[in-house]
């Protein structure tokens, strides 16, 4: 008999605990929370389909070997593919994250939440589709809910980039709690699959920075939730836990991986990140940069038939932008340069927008003058910023910029605070969230069925009913 199954079982480490009792018995959420889901299912969905269009991002989709279909499989949407559980959750996830531009949180750790959507949607539709339960889309977005709440929330208070180890982990963890529960598993299961995520193999943030930069970093979350769902399956199947995951001496995270750090909750579990989470909504471009587009947005008009003339652009940021994309030197790949605060300004001053195009390669050799124009910036921690970064009541993602003139003149110094996903913007926000989802259709899909699907979107309560194979089903290739 497994140690899951004992009638005798040592403690558990706490937070393993509370983050089960939190997804078994959830408090009451908000209006606002389920409304801001809605809006992320399809955002998150949205920006998969747009994935959709880059080879590099497709080559990843499909079976793990040739024929490995399923006529009762969950479905990757925008394609025709029906898979196991584990590898939907691989396909959906690599699509969601492929061009950094699903939603974000910033904190002590910072990530993206609907990265969970990936195991949650993939065994929501194959348990409908299999008949293993009803679910409908409200359960799936009270999913999301808890799943963001788990990962934001973990983020609060604990760094795992400053012992080297990628936020993906993060996916990992609540993606583990939320689909073990999803797929019946008891308090129990879900203390023993969520202690299998800790102690599983970390990804190392190396595929984020020079000189390892690279395409990892757009699978590394798809990889995260598929694995999740593995270990869920696992878990259910009688393989054991281990109380002391965390906590052990010597041999558990804490010790072996966080430099003796306990793991730290710090605040209670509710809907709280879902109301707050940011949004990309203008570019897709690392979150930390947002507000640095904007400002370089509002300057370019001033630069035109001057950019020989300028002596240097000055950039005010906040300490975690720049301790992870503040990048000198040369850019070797789309995945570089989509984290390089200096390359996404140096576009947007000279673009006066930012796409996942100008990433590319042919994009970049075809226009030398962002090279010289990262030369010339000089960037700059503003304490201010880093500060307001981190309060809980502003979670501002602030940049300025100036551009210094070689007569000794001066623009006038541009400073964004929040940027337009930012909760404090939302009702700006949300109709061109909305813009961008019927952007993100109109990239796959033929015109009656974009219209289907923004019916539904539009339709809050019809939706919340509908099963999720067929919510599914709306998003068929063909």
């Amino acid at each position: 008999m497994s140690l899951s199954s004992s009638t005798v079982r040592p403690p558990s480490d706490q937070l393993l605990v509370d983050i089960a009792d939190y997804v078994l018995a959830p408090p009451a959420f908000s209006p606002e929370a389920y409304d801001t889901a809605r809006h992320c299912l399809m955002d998150t969905l949205g920006c998969g389909l747009l994935a959709l269009s880059f080879p590099a991002c497709t080559r990843h989709l499909g079976p793990i070997v040739p024929g490995a279909t399923l006529p009762t499989g969950a479905r990757v949407p925008g394609t025709a593919y029906q898979l196991e559980p584990v590898h939907a959750a691989f396909n959906i996830g690599c699509m969601i994250r492929w061009l950094d531009f699903n939603d974000t949180w910033l904190a002590a750790e910072w990530g993206h939440p609907s990265d969970n959507l990936g195991g949650i949607l993939a065994v929501a539709d194959y348990q409908c589709r299999n008949r293993l339960a009803a679910v409908t889309v409200r359960d799936l977005l009270a999913a999301m809910i808890q799943a963001h709440e788990i990962q934001g929330v973990l983020a609060l208070g604990n760094a795992f980039n400053r012992v080297g180890l990628d936020h993906v982990i993060l996916v990992k963890v609540a993606s583990t709690a939320v689909v073990t529960r999803m797929l019946g598993g008891t308090r129990a299961q879900i203390i023993d699959a969520l202690s299998q995520a800790w102690v599983d193999g970390h990804p190392l943030r190396t595929y984020r920075h020079a000189p390892n930069t690279g395409s990892r970093k757009s699978w590394a979350a798809g990889d995260a939730t598929a694995r999740a769902v593995r270990l869920a399956l696992l878990t259910l199947r009688g393989e054991m836990g281990m109380p002391s995951a965390l906590s052990a001496p010597r041999w558990g995270f804490q010790e072996a991986l966080f430099r003796g750090a306990p793991v730290v909750r710090e605040r209670p579990f509710g809907s709280y990140v879902m109301e707050n989470v940011l949004f990309k909504i203008s570019f897709p471009a690392e979150f930390h940069a947002q507000t640095a587009v904007e400002a370089a947005i509002q300057l370019r008009p001033l630069l035109a038939g001057r950019l020989q003339d300028i002596a240097a652009i000055r950039v005010s940021t906040h300490e975690s932008a720049l301790r992870i994309i503040c990048k000198e030197g040369p850019l070797d790949n789309p995945a570089d340069r989509d984290h390089c605060l200096q390359y996404m300004i140096a576009v947007a001053l000279l673009e006066g927008t930012l796409t996942a195009e100008h990433y590319e390669d042919a994009f970049h050799r075809a226009h030398p003058e962002i090279d010289r124009l990262r030369l010339l910036m000089q960037i700059s921690e503003e304490p201010a910023y880093s500060r307001d970064y981190l309060d809980a009541d502003k979670r501002s993602i602030a940049n300025a910029i100036q551009v210094a003139w070689r007569d000794g003149s001066s623009t006038e110094r541009v400073a964004v605070e929040y940027p337009i996903g930012h909760r404090r913007r939302r009702a700006d926000g949300i109709p061109l969230l909305g813009e961008k989802f019927s952007r993100s259709l109109r990239s796959c899909f033929p015109e009656a069925r974009t219209q289907a699907i923004l019916q539904a979107y539009g339709q809050p309560e019809r939706l919340a009913a509908m099963a999720v194979d067929a919510f599914m089903d709306l998003f068929v290739d063909g």
